[in-house]
């Protein structure tokens, strides 16, 4: 998937609803020009960040990822995650959204990949909802709130992802798997919060 597919998607979704770009950055707390960036494929921003947006506008954050979305069942071959097919954001990390043909769904399942030296340190993650993390291969200190933990290889790890978070590789790669509730929930006016 095209990084202007998802933007076009996004600038579709909030022009149906009336909304100015403004008005959506404010509800995501991310700048006007991020937005604008990130609906011309400019910029392709972190998860925690495409997760506020679709908060924002009421929506799951596979209708972002996925204009298809409405399969129930969702089959996923191996080839389709290979590192060169993944999506890479502005963070530096790289990511597959698994099964985002379902819209309706209560849990939002991604694969990652990370490299040392490449993890782009801005602000620390937050988003709605609760996330559990697996990793695959390799290693990464993974910080929830003041706490950091070394995760490795069958390592995991829950927590509320309102609680500011952050990662980095510790190993040369890891590869994790990251799962994200969606909150069951989703108010169009409700705001969000970095």
């Amino acid at each position: 998937m095209a990084k202007t597919v998802m933007g076009m998607r996004l600038r579709r979704l909030r022009l149906q609803q009336g909304r100015t770009l403004a008005d959506v950055a404010a509800a995501c707390d991310v700048t006007r020009s991020m937005l604008c960036k990130i609906e011309t494929g400019a910029a392709n921003p972190a998860v925690a960040t495409l997760l506020r947006i679709a908060k924002a506008l009421g929506v799951h954050v596979s209708v972002l990822l996925n204009e298809s979305a409405g399969a129930t069942t969702v089959y996923t071959p191996a080839a389709q995650l290979a590192e060169s097919l993944l999506e890479t954001t502005d963070k530096g990390y790289a990511f597959h959204a698994f099964a985002s043909a379902r819209g309706d769904k209560h849990m939002q399942p991604l694969l990652f990949v990370a490299h040392r030296g490449q993890i782009r340190k801005r602000s620390p993650l937050r988003h709605p909802g609760e996330e559990f993390v697996y990793v695959l291969q390799g290693s990464m200190r993974y910080r929830v709130g003041a706490t950091e933990y070394t995760l490795k290889a069958g390592d995991s790890l829950y927590f509320d992802a309102l609680e500011e978070h952050d990662f980095e590789p510790v190993s040369e790669t890891v590869t994790f798997i990251g799962v994200f509730e969606v909150p069951p929930h989703i108010n169009r006016k409700s705001t969000c919060r970095k």
